[in-house]
């Protein structure tokens, strides 16, 4: 194992909690098994190993990553999202493999949201043409999270979102009977109505949407 993902994995391990991790395995519907830290503990030995030991250069990051999604427990997979975030405007175009590897591998709302509305999103910034090739795939994939993550990609674009192409994906998925489809196109309507509440009422009155993305979508809105 890469030193760093090592020095991780022993420090969170030191800090278990078996009395937590049962009810945070419960939450998750038990998809997981949980060292039993909770977020605020999370967050504080994330920034105190950081602290210490700095960034890992962006060379080893994919190993790091890889080898932390790899262990049991869920807590290091947010410590490979943790990293992922902090690196996000540093990596390079091609490192799109590894966060479609990270979608895809023991995928659940809990990471596949956090690197869809945040390093995905920022890396579909950085370079269109990759955006363009992937977002290409993604649509057409029989992985749902892939296409979740092409809905949920624009969350914090605001007025720079491209409220067509959300309407396009959102519209190739409406024949989708997959709750976690459905609850993203409420929420990607619901977070760009704070930006533009016209269109997404205009969209949400003219689109046969499910009853949950509409309720979603429309749960801030004035009918």
């Amino acid at each position: 194992m890469h030193p760093y993902a090592a020095s991780l994995k022993t420090l969170f391990e030191q800090n278990a909690n078996p009395a937590q991790a049962a009810p945070m395995k419960k939450y998750m519907r038990d998809q997981f098994e949980y060292l039993g830290i909770k977020s605020p503990q999370f967050k504080v030995l994330m920034k105190e190993f950081i602290d210490i030991s700095g960034m890992p250069p962006i060379k080893d990051l994919d190993v790091i990553l890889r080898e932390l999604w790899a262990l049991p427990q869920r807590e290091f997979q947010y410590v490979a999202t943790s990293l992922l975030g902090r690196s996000e405007k540093e990596l390079p175009a091609k490192f799109i493999r590894t966060i479609e590897y990270l979608l895809v591998t023991k995928s659940w709302w809990d990471t596949v949201d956090t690197i869809s509305g945040g390093t995905l999103g920022v890396h579909f910034q950085r370079f269109p043409e990759v955006r363009e090739k992937y977002l290409a795939k993604w649509r057409a994939s029989d992985n749902f999270w892939l296409r979740r993550a092409t809905i949920l990609f624009q969350l914090n674009y605001k007025k720079e979102t491209d409220f067509d192409l959300l309407c396009e994906i959102i519209r190739e998925n409406l024949d989708s009977k997959e709750f976690f489809i459905n609850k993203a196109i409420g929420w990607s309507l619901r977070q760009y109505a704070r930006t533009d509440p016209k269109a997404v009422k205009r969209f949400v009155n003219t689109t046969p949407l499910h009853p949950l993305s509409r309720r979603e979508a429309m749960k801030h809105l004035e009918n």
